[in-house]
Formats: structure tokens, sequence, C-alpha cells
């Protein structure tokens, strides 16, 4: 893991495209500011865990011949 000291107002860049903006600090909270393109999902850790647990039930729910008949639909 990469740590990085910024302050208000300050900035990162990850790759070409997305950029993080540290926008305020109160007490042991950090506001920040995103900017990306459109095609870059970006969830709190929390929401993404949920939904990548919720993708896992649905994908072993179905049996092979359920999934093979929904891709041939």
């Amino acid at each position: 893991m990469l740590a990085l000291s910024r302050r208000i107002n300050e900035a990162i860049i990850i790759g070409n495209d997305i950029e993080i903006t540290v926008l305020e600090v109160k007490g042991d909270q950090v506001k920040i500011g995103i900017s990306a393109p459109k095609s870059v999902p970006i969830y709190r850790k929390e929401i993404y865990l949920q939904i990548k647990e919720s993708n896992k039930e649905a994908a072993e729910s179905l049996t092979s011949e359920e999934i093979l008949k929904k891709l041939f639909q």
C-alpha cells in the first residue's frame, strides 16, 4: 500500500485519468473528490463487498444447465 500525505485542495493522480482531491478534513473524517471517466465504477468499499457477495451468491444458485440456457436466450 502506498501512503501519501495531502493537504486540503491537494490531489493525487492514478493512471492518466483518475484524480483524487482532498476537499475537507474535520476531526477524523476526510472528504475526498474523485474525478474519473464515467466508464470507471466507483464504490465505497463496503458497498463493493456487498455487490461482490451478492454476485457470488447469485452465481452459485444457478445450475450449469440454467447458466447455459441464459447464455443462449
